[in-house]
């Protein structure tokens, strides 16, 4: 279709925009072929691009469909689309023609080096390198912003990991070396070492080790992003025995801020149908974060109650500074978890993790909150049938 252009002559650049539909394969030709009878004096020069191998030049030229046949004129571009594009040509070719020979009288075609020049084809090439290094360069900033995201967020965890782990860390190596100071160096126990204060120390750093592989595994998912497979193996959970063994690991944290924390469970309340190490974890969280942001003396209060034939609800309520309403969504979003520290309605990284957990079992989780008063937790789990499996 291209042809060596004399002097005084202006071609007529033309694209022809397709996708990799075979049907468009014989009308290509069609409208090559017609071309071809058209041209006469005014030559024609046709590129044919797909749009997803330059998907910047259909967003240069504003496309909405293909096939699109564009005329490229420095002064105005014109689209011809759709299934007729022979018959528009037909129409638009004598106009095209009478114009491309007034742009000939017009335009020189011999610059001072003695080369041609074409210079609407130029624009277009030069236009459209613009536009792919303009995408290049988006890209480019948006995977810089990601590595940047990353970065911070590793560096938060290391800030997180020094200082939250150093607590429990330091509590336990403490009733280690405790229970270490309690034998001679020949293997006799002293006599200071009581039985019972031997089973407590063992007791007390078995609760800050657990402690401690908790934070972690809450770091770990986090760090496996929102969109990572959560894996649970439900059971049949006793909610109460449940929620007396995590009191029992955090009760050192309430007692030290002389908080009460009070259990309202009935006894009666149907069990639930669980993974039992992804609910106490959970439970864990709220009360943590319950005892964390609750001022010294204050109240928490641990209560179930069973909603209806399919779900059970557990609540944990604080007497604590209060959520902002316009947070009291935001709290459980990835991006929220790691300003806990920063500010009193930040509830930390445990929290979108709850979110998590509690929607892999298929309940809700949200919470109540009066600023100044305090704030309540609540979260749905499915009633465990005798056949292991809730009803829908």
């Amino acid at each position: 279709m291209q042809q060596p252009m004399q002097q005084n002559e202006v071609a007529l650049k033309l694209l022809l925009f397709i996708d990799k539909r075979p049907s468009l394969t014989e009308q290509v030709q069609q409208i090559r072929q017609h071309l071809e009878q058209l041209q006469g004096e005014v030559p024609v020069r046709l590129e044919i691009i797909d749009v997803s191998e330059q998907p910047y030049l259909a967003e240069h030229f504003k496309l909405v469909a293909t096939p699109a046949l564009i005329r490229v004129s420095k002064d105005a571009n014109q689209t011809l689309a759709g299934s007729d594009i022979i018959s528009q040509l037909d129409h638009w070719w004598p106009r095209w023609q009478m114009e491309a020979e007034a742009a000939a009288a017009l335009t020189p075609n011999i610059n001072g080096n003695g080369k041609q020049t074409e210079s609407s084809a130029n624009s277009v090439t030069h236009s459209t390198e613009i536009i792919r290094l303009s995408d290049d360069i988006f890209r480019l900033k948006q995977l810089n912003a990601e590595m940047e995201a990353q970065l911070k967020f590793k560096n938060r965890i290391i800030a997180m990991l020094a200082h939250d782990l150093r607590n429990p860390l330091t509590a336990a190596s403490i009733a280690v070396e405790t229970l270490e100071m309690g034998y001679t160096p020949d293997g006799r126990r002293s006599d200071k070492l009581t039985p019972a204060l031997t089973i407590q120390l063992l007791k007390h750093a078995k609760i800050q080790i657990r402690n401690i592989n908790r934070m972690i595994t809450d770091i770990l998912q986090a760090a496996r992003g929102p969109c990572a497979e959560l894996k649970i193996a439900p059971q049949e959970v006793d909610l109460l025995v449940l929620c007396r063994e995590v009191l029992e690991a955090i009760g050192p944290k309430a007692t030290a801020k002389e908080q009460l924390i009070k259990i309202d469970i009935p006894k009666d309340l149907p069990h639930v149908y669980a993974d039992i190490g992804q609910i106490r974890q959970v439970i864990t969280n709220l009360l943590d974060n319950a005892v964390k942001y609750t001022p010294s003396g204050g109240q928490i209060d641990i209560t179930a109650l069973h909603r209806t034939n399919q779900k059970v609800q557990i609540s944990i309520q604080d007497t604590g500074p209060g959520i902002p309403e316009e947070n009291q969504t935001r709290i459980f979003e990835e991006s929220f978890r790691l300003k806990r520290d920063r500010a009193k309605d930040g509830y930390g990284l445990g929290l979108s993790l709850c979110l998590r957990i509690v929607r892999a079992h298929y309940g809700q989780i949200w919470v109540d909150s009066i600023l100044g008063e305090g704030s309540t937790f609540h979260f749905t789990l499915p009633v465990y049938r005798a056949y292991g499996i809730p009803d829908d």
